[in-house]
């Protein structure tokens, strides 16, 4: 075995779809689900919520930003859809960089995978909890007081309306991919929805002076409000963790995730143009609620934004049911290779899922929702999402030479040049987060590397497997 302890694809499948004792995932999610289920992983708390934040940083030219981050992520997608047809596991890019570059680096991957999950659901979460007193507002003129909608660190006790959240999610996970399935396609419908009936009003208050000056903070706050965009766009790579519960992964999952940027950039463009334009980056930009607040304004009435509100609450709460299966299918893929515990590998016989893993992935959510201010921590979870992307970026090319034979049903176009080109959009992002950033993430790496040395490198379970037929060829040598 090389030092790398490279995972060959062939085997990241065969071992793939069950738990040591067999209790095995289903495959029930078509293409519709898939796109919805993507859907439902992007569009919510960064254009409901972020929104604002970016407008803040780049003004009118906040639709710039949302496209050069859309690029970032398309560089990537590609990648990942390769990736996808060719390695369908619940892994996602853990198991990619697996199969691609070794034991180290997916632990690693995986690593930086709970952080980019763990903090967008709990921020999810806590802007979940805003529409809600949104709606609470424009349907009763009452709203949840400070101390039940708030952490400490913003002037409360308890988010209680975030903790409630991830705990719905968390029925309905342990329920069934089925139910789930269902569940987030019917609330990705219905965000769209709303979102496209919010760009008509928007665009019927539409002024061309709303757009001056388009970038009053230069080439600087646009790249300030790429790195907020970006943040915008993660949960796409969440697509590739239903490898093993899709009917037909190796045709579905590259569709699923083109369709499913395309679509989210579109629809970020499309709304901040509408956005700004109807009431002036000034109004928008910092301004929590956002959307609804501009529907009031357009209309003159709280009825259109308790709407919005309510579309906010249903999108937002899909993305913290997707992004928290994701969550519990790479951790289960990680249990299976014995890097971390088994309690997350183990499948309901009844249910197809890993009920155990899912409520103790809801209950490490709830708690900094809960109780923790997560913006100190969002540039974390970018820098760390963008070296998940730059390591499946280098994957790709790593593949290509060590497996040339591979069936690929998606290959990334105008190979290596796209690849490359994504490392460098995703170290360029990484660069603008600044160098506090840099130093909390050196940290956090580091503590991974503690947790692989003292856990992950004692039970690998393909290292244990190396050893025994090690000890097998040493006991047969002799009576050769």
């Amino acid at each position: 075995m090389p030092a790398l302890r490279i995972k060959s694809p062939e085997l990241l499948v065969a071992e793939s779809g069950a738990d040591l004792e067999g209790h095995g995932l289903k495959r029930t999610m078509g293409l519709f689900q898939l796109i919805c289920f993507g859907v439902g992983a992007i569009v919510g708390t960064g254009i409901f919520v972020g929104l604002s934040d970016s407008v803040a940083q780049a003004g009118p030219a906040v639709v710039v930003s949302f496209v050069l981050a859309a690029i970032t992520c398309v560089f990537t997608a590609f990648a990942f859809a390769e990736l996808g047809g060719a390695i369908p596991v619940s892994g996602s890019s853990y198991s990619f960089a697996y199969a691609g570059l070794g034991e180290r680096t997916a632990f690693l991957v995986g690593w930086c995978l709970l952080l980019e999950y763990g903090v967008s659901v709990s921020a999810v979460a806590v802007g979940w909890s805003q529409y809600v007193n949104e709606l609470l507002d424009s349907l009763t003129g009452l709203e949840l007081p400070a101390a039940l909608s708030a952490g400490p660190g913003d002037g409360g006790v308890i988010n209680l309306p975030a903790v409630v959240v991830i705990a719905l999610a968390s029925v309905l996970l342990v329920r069934g991919v089925r139910e789930s399935a269902r569940a987030t396609a019917a609330m990705a419908v219905l965000k769209l929805a709303i979102l496209v009936v919010f760009c008509a009003i928007g665009f019927s208050a539409f002024k061309d002076g709303n757009l001056t000056p388009f970038s009053p903070a230069g080439l600087g706050g646009i790249g300030a409000g790429t790195t907020a965009a970006f943040f915008s766009y993660i949960g796409f790579d969440a697509i590739t963790t239903a490898g093993e519960e899709a009917r037909n992964p190796r045709r579905d999952i590259p569709i699923a995730i083109l369709v499913c940027l395309g679509l989210a950039t579109l629809l970020y463009c499309a709304v901040a143009l509408a956005a700004i334009g109807a009431i002036g980056g000034d109004q928008v930009g910092g301004r929590p609620a956002a959307l609804s607040y501009v529907v009031n304004e357009v209309t003159g009435s709280t009825a259109g934004g308790a709407v919005i509100a309510f579309g906010a609450v249903v999108a937002i709460a899909s993305v913290v049911l997707a992004v928290m299966y994701g969550q519990t299918r790479i951790l289960m893929s990680m249990a299976r290779d014995g890097l971390v515990p088994r309690v997350f590998e183990r499948v309901s016989p009844k249910t197809s899922t890993p009920v155990t893993g899912t409520l103790l992935v809801a209950l490490v959510f709830a708690v900094p929702a809960a109780f923790a201010s997560l913006d100190a921590v969002v540039n974390l979870c970018t820098i760390g999402t963008l070296a998940i992307m730059a390591v499946v970026n280098v994957t790709v090319i790593a593949l290509r030479r060590r497996e040339p034979g591979l069936a690929r049903s998606f290959r990334v176009p105008l190979y290596p040049v796209i690849p490359v080109l994504g490392v460098g959009f995703c170290l360029y992002l990484m660069y603008e987060t600044g160098w506090t950033t840099w130093i909390q993430f050196a940290a956090f790496l580091a503590v991974g590397c503690l947790v692989y040395a003292l856990y992950g490198r004692r039970n690998s379970r393909l290292a244990r497997s190396a050893a025994a037929t090690r000890t097998d060829a040493e006991a047969v040598s002799p009576a050769v």
